[in-house]
């Protein structure tokens, strides 16, 4: 166990937070309101449009969306759009997936098109003097040919006059659908096909597309996992001495920026006792009990690619019978639904088998009268998992009953959630327990993308009684010195 909290909890320095690398500071930079190779060489190699991502890479996805369309078809696919929180403070931006997943921009503001005859084309927000004062350099035309390696680049302006001739040229329109603008939807020459009923959602190709994982964009999921990981244990161990459930969540997210990450992948789930039976818990205002169970999930994104992963401990040191009993079914369901993920089985397939695990040991433990008891969908409504990428629920046009194969991401995450109202033995009740894991698809089965983080019974109450709480980042150093 030692080894294992080491091993999660190296000392990162700032040389590999910062990847230092030499270069020139005479060199002029241009900024084009992202990250470039020459901008942040800690972050980009030459020749990546994204952190990990190469121009190549871009350019193949390009291509292999293009081989999907039909013949006399286009593809319109819109930035995201700016949410405001008030009339002058936005949320933080985030790029549409399928945007992000074509052209590499991960700014606001673009429209871009994909065409058998005109190959990539991308419309371009203007910068104005005053927003450049306000809100710095956006990338334009001049970014979208050298650094994203469009076939053509105009400024939005000029939408209006281009775009209806090479949708008049096509038989077939594909847009985002999330994404849409009226920037396009209000062109003559867009309605018309609409009209006729050839305008179709794009993401029945794109979701195609990002569903099986590149090696590079494996590795970036690899490393977003790795960053989760190494923050939640750090969060376990604090968890005893600060029993808090916003504590516990500012705890995570900031051990993920510290690794590394841009953000969350979703504001993180922190649901002590009671609170656990909520799936969706976001209040995290509330203090853990004595002897009460804490669940948490969370999952942070890395240059476009989330993780996502829960645990469930007692904060005080140990499970109750009661607890225990539950939680050993679970963890029970869960060892053996990753046992099925493999080519050719799928998410569905392995959720009915969790259903009928747990269907089977809820009798026995005397939660559920029968098996067939519709109680149980009360008692677990979710299902055993999602497919995982570039959003948290990825490619949901995928059917979870497509046979999965290699590349592929899944998460696989038994669960149980008694409410404190449910009529049922008492002592079960107020109890929600969740483990949640990421798994790769490999050509022979299986790997375990957070496979570091304890779930043994055994493991987690070692954790939180033999090794100091409280460490983090800063002070890492002490940790090591007093687990020698």
């Amino acid at each position: 166990m030692q080894s294992v909290v080491r091993k999660l909890t190296k000392t990162i320095s700032h040389r590999q937070v910062l990847g230092f690398r030499p270069y020139c500071t005479e060199r002029v930079v241009v900024d084009i309101g992202q990250p470039t190779p020459a901008s942040h060489p800690q972050l980009l190699k030459d020749g990546e449009i994204t952190p990990g991502i190469s121009s190549e890479e871009y350019i193949l996805r390009r291509k292999k969306l293009l081989e999907l369309l039909p013949e006399k078809s286009l593809a319109i696919i819109a930035a995201a759009p700016v949410k405001m929180m008030t009339d002058v403070v936005p949320y933080t931006f985030r790029q549409d997936a399928d945007y992000l997943y074509i052209t590499g921009c991960q700014q606001p503001g673009g429209v871009a098109v994909l065409g058998h005859d005109c190959g990539l084309c991308m419309f371009m927000p203007e910068a104005k003097p005053h927003d450049v004062i306000w809100q710095g350099q956006i990338a334009g035309v001049g970014a979208a040919l050298d650094t994203f390696k469009a076939d053509k680049a105009y400024p939005m302006r000029k939408l209006h006059e281009i775009l209806p001739d090479m949708i008049r040229g096509s038989s077939k329109l594909f847009h985002n659908v999330q994404t849409a603008t009226p920037a396009y939807m209000e062109l003559e020459a867009f309605k018309k096909l609409a009209y006729c009923n050839n305008v179709r959602d794009l993401s029945v190709y794109t979701h195609q597309l990002r569903w099986i994982k590149s090696p590079a964009e494996l590795k970036l999921m690899k490393e977003s996992a790795s960053i989760a990981c190494q923050a939640l244990l750090l969060t376990m161990l604090h968890s005893k001495t600060y029993p808090f459930e916003g504590m516990l969540a500012a705890k995570v997210e900031y051990e993920c920026k510290m690794r590394g990450a841009q953000r969350m992948g979703f504001n993180p789930v922190v649901g002590g006792g009671p609170n656990g039976s909520v799936i969706h818990y976001s209040r995290n205002d509330q203090k853990i009990k004595h002897g009460d169970l804490v669940l948490m999930d969370v999952g942070c994104e890395l240059h476009g690619y989330v993780s996502d992963l829960t645990r469930t401990w007692p904060p005080c040191g140990s499970f109750s019978s009661a607890q225990d009993e539950l939680y050993e079914l679970i963890l029970e369901t869960s060892k053996q639904c990753v046992e099925l993920c493999k080519p050719g089985a799928s998410i569905r397939q392995i959720h009915n088998h969790s259903v009928t695990m747990l269907q089977k040991g809820l009798k026995e433990i005397g939660i559920l009268r029968d098996v067939g008891s519709s109680a149980y969908h009360m008692l677990n409504p979710t299902s055993i998992g999602h497919y995982l990428g570039m959003d948290i629920h990825d490619c949901s046009m995928v059917s979870f009953d497509c046979p999965l194969k290699p590349g592929v991401v899944i998460t696989i995450e038994p669960g149980v959630y008694i409410p404190s109202s449910f009529n049922g033995p008492e002592r079960y009740r107020g109890i929600g327990i969740r483990i949640e894991d990421e798994i790769l698809i490999t050509d022979t089965g299986c790997e375990v993308l957070t496979a570091s983080i304890p779930k043994e019974v055994k493991q987690i109450e070692s954790l939180l009684n033999n090794f100091c709480h409280g460490i983090g980042v800063d002070s890492q150093n002490n940790f090591r010195a007093t687990s020698g």
